[in-house]
């Protein structure tokens, strides 16, 4: 089971600490978010709030079934009814349907709580487990594109209210 809350300001110990212990993980899919970002997490965190609270964006933390922080699913870019979808599971919980589960929550909440009416996300070619993630949760294939210097392919999802 997995339950997912949307970021607050207690959830940046558990929230640090994930991306940590994922860091090495992560980087093998997607681009290293860098020294800084650690260094400067608290500041950061404060700003994704702010960005939250004006509507710009929508941030949530994913829950396994003890409880534990594994994994973050949100919405960015909101404007016009649409946003873009980005997500990421940690290595112990991958491969077992957290992401499907939570991109398909999130998909649910866009529609009802957050009024839009269409997501967006992107994956790199090489990302096959992310790409059957979006094709499971009813994306479909809408463009290829360079995701930091790689291959990779926008998909769209529209929503029912």
């Amino acid at each position: 089971m997995v339950t997912w809350e949307r970021l607050r300001a207690g959830h940046a110990e558990a929230l640090l600490n994930f991306e940590r212990e994922n860091r090495e993980y992560f980087a093998r899919a997607v681009p290293d978010r860098g020294d800084a970002y650690f260094a400067e997490f608290t500041d950061r965190l404060q700003a994704l709030l702010a960005e939250q609270a004006a509507g710009i964006c929508h941030f949530h933390v994913v829950r396994d079934a003890d409880g534990r922080l594994v994994g973050r699913v949100n919405l960015v870019d909101v404007a016009d009814g649409t946003a873009e979808l980005g997500y990421r599971v940690g290595e112990r919980a991958a491969g077992r349907g957290v992401a499907t589960a939570a991109v398909r929550l999130v998909c649910e909440e866009a529609a009802t709580a957050y009024g839009l009416r269409a997501l967006t996300a992107v994956t790199t070619l090489d990302n096959a487990a992310s790409r059957a993630v979006l094709r499971r949760c009813g994306f479909t294939e809408a463009g290829s594109l360079t995701v930091d210097g790689r291959p990779g392919l926008r998909h769209r999802r529209a929503l029912l209210p």
